[in-house]
C-alpha cells in the first residue's frame, strides 16, 4: 500500500511554514523537493568522501569515482537501457539537448533539411534547434495539438517529408500534463532513418519509462525534478548513433591523448563528458532515483493518477476556472486561468499567502502559449508526496482569489 504519509516524513521541507501556513507545494513540474537521504548524501559527499573523479589514485578520489561512476548503471536501470555506456552524464536536459543538436545535428544537418516539433515543447527542446536554423538554414515544422491537448502520433508521423532529419518530441507536456505516445512515431522514423530525440523530463518523474521499448534515438532526463539536486542529468544515445557525433565541449576526461598537432578522443561515453562534472550532484541523482525505485514507479504513477482525478474533479466545481488540457490519461499537472481581470501573476501571489507554492508564467513555452490564446496561466503539479487534502487547501485558495477578484 502506498503510505504518503512515511513518504511526506522523508522530506524534510514539507513540514515547514509558508506566510503562517503549512507548506503546499505544488510547483514539482519546475523542480521537486528533496528527501533526507538526497540531502544526506550529498552533505556526506562533501564533508568526508569529497575528491576529484577519474584521475586520482589516493583513496577520497577513488571513492569519489566508484559512487560517480555507479551513478551511470542506476539511470540505465532507471531507464530500462541494458548497456549503460549508451548513458552520458552531464548537468540536465538543457545540456543533454544542445549536445546533441551540436554533436549529431550540426554536422549532419544542411539548409532545407527539416526538424519536426510539437507545439508543446519547452523552449529546452525548442532554442537548440533555432540556432540551427539561424546558422545553417535549417527549417523547422510545427506540429499541433488538437482542442484537448492531445498530441497525435499520426499527425506527427504525416508530417514526415523526405527532407525531415530529426523529431524533438516531449513525453510529457509540463503545461498541459498530455502524454505523448512517442513508440509509433519512434518506430515510423526509424523505417525512414529519421532521429527522434525525447524530452523526458516530465514523464520520467510520473512514471516508470523504458527507453529501449519506446525506440528513440536520444532521451534526456534532468536531476532536479526527479528528486535530486540541480545540475544534475543524463541522457540516453543509441550506440549507432552515439558513434555518428562529434565532440561537444573539449577538456580533460574526454580524450586519451593531446599532442601539439593531434587529439585522440576518450572513447564513449567519456568522450562526451568534458572537464570536472558535477560529482556530488550527481552522486545525489543516483540516490534519488533509487529512492524512487525503491517506493517503485508503478506505485508513484497510480498515486498521482488519483490526485490527478480528484484535482480534475475539484477544478471542474470552480466553473470560472480553465483547466488547459483535459487530454485523457493526462498526468496531475494542471494550467489554468481565472475569468475576469485576475492575472496569473496575482494569482500565485494570492495563493502563496495560503501556503501554497505554484508556478505562474509561459512556462517556457511561448509557442504552446501563443497557440492556446492565452499569455500566461497558473501551473499546479503534483508530485509523489502530495495529498487530497491539499487540492482542498489548493482549491480553497483559488476561492479566495476569486473572491478578492470578484
Amino acid at each position: 500500500m502506498y503510505d504518503v504519509a512515511r513518504i511526506r516524513a522523508d522530506f524534510p521541507i514539507l513540514s515547514r511554514e509558508v506566510n503562517g501556513k503549512p507548506l503546499v507545494y505544488l510547483d514539482n513540474g519546475a523542480s521537486a523537493q528533496k528527501p533526507q537521504v538526497v540531502i544526506d548524501a550529498v552533505t556526506k559527499a562533501y564533508a568526508h568522501e569529497y575528491a576529484n573523479v577519474h584521475r586520482g589514485l589516493h583513496t577520497l578520489s577513488t571513492i569519489a569515482t566508484e559512487k560517480y561512476e555507479a551513478v551511470r548503471g542506476i539511470v540505465a536501470r532507471f531507464l530500462g537501457v541494458g548497456d549503460e555506456e549508451q548513458i552520458i552524464l552531464n548537468s540536465g536536459t538543457t545540456e543533454g539537448i544542445n549536445m546533441i543538436a551540436y554533436g549529431w545535428a550540426m554536422p549532419r544537418l544542411q539548409a532545407g533539411d527539416e526538424i519536426l516539433l510539437s507545439v508543446m515543447e519547452h523552449h529546452a527542446n525548442i532554442v537548440p534547434w533555432h540556432f540551427l536554423r539561424e546558422r545553417q538554414g535549417v527549417v523547422l515544422k510545427w506540429v499541433d495539438v488538437d482542442s484537448t491537448g492531445a498530441l497525435d502520433p499520426q499527425a506527427m508521423i504525416d508530417a514526415i517529408t523526405p527532407k525531415t532529419k530529426l523529431i524533438a518530441v516531449t513525453h510529457l507536456s509540463n503545461v498541459l500534463g498530455t502524454k505523448v505516445d512517442v513508440k509509433p512515431i519512434c518506430a515510423a522514423a526509424r523505417a525512414r532513418g529519421i532521429a527522434v530525440m525525447v524530452d523526458g523530463s516530465q514523464a520520467a518523474v510520473h512514471g516508470p519509462v523504458n527507453v529501449e521499448a519506446l525506440g528513440c534515438d536520444f532521451y534526456a532526463i534532468t536531476g532536479h525534478k526527479l528528486y535530486g539536486p540541480s545540475g544534475s542529468g543524463a541522457i540516453y544515445v543509441r550506440k549507432d548513433r552515439m558513434a555518428e557525433m562529434r565532440p561537444f565541449m573539449g577538456g580533460g576526461d574526454m580524450i586519451k591523448e593531446v599532442s601539439r598537432d593531434a587529439v585522440i578522443y576518450n572513447d564513449p561515453p567519456m568522450k562526451f563528458e568534458a572537464g570536472t562534472p558535477g560529482i556530488v550532484q550527481t552522486i545525489g541523482l543516483g540516490v534519488a532515483l533509487e529512492y524512487m525505485m525503491n517506493v517503485g514507479m508503478e506505485a508513484i504513477a497510480a498515486h498521482e493518477e488519483d490526485l490527478g482525478r480528484y484535482t480534475q474533479d475539484r477544478l471542474n466545481g470552480l466553473n470560472w476556472i480553465t483547466v488547459q488540457g483535459t487530454a485523457p490519461g493526462k498526468a496531475a499537472i494542471f494550467s489554468f486561468t481565472m475569468d475576469g481581470a485576475a492575472h496569473a501573476h496575482d494569482i500565485s501571489t494570492i495563493l502563496d499567502k495560503k501556503g501554497v507554492a505554484v508556478r505562474a508564467g509561459q512556462h517556457c513555452t511561448g509557442p504552446l502559449m501563443a497557440h492556446l490564446g492565452v499569455d500566461a496561466t497558473c501551473r499546479a503539479s503534483f508530485g509523489m508526496y502530495n495529498t487530497r487534502e491539499e487540492v482542498d487547501l489548493l482549491i480553497e485558495a483559488l476561492e479566495l482569489a476569486h473572491d478578492l477578484f470578484a
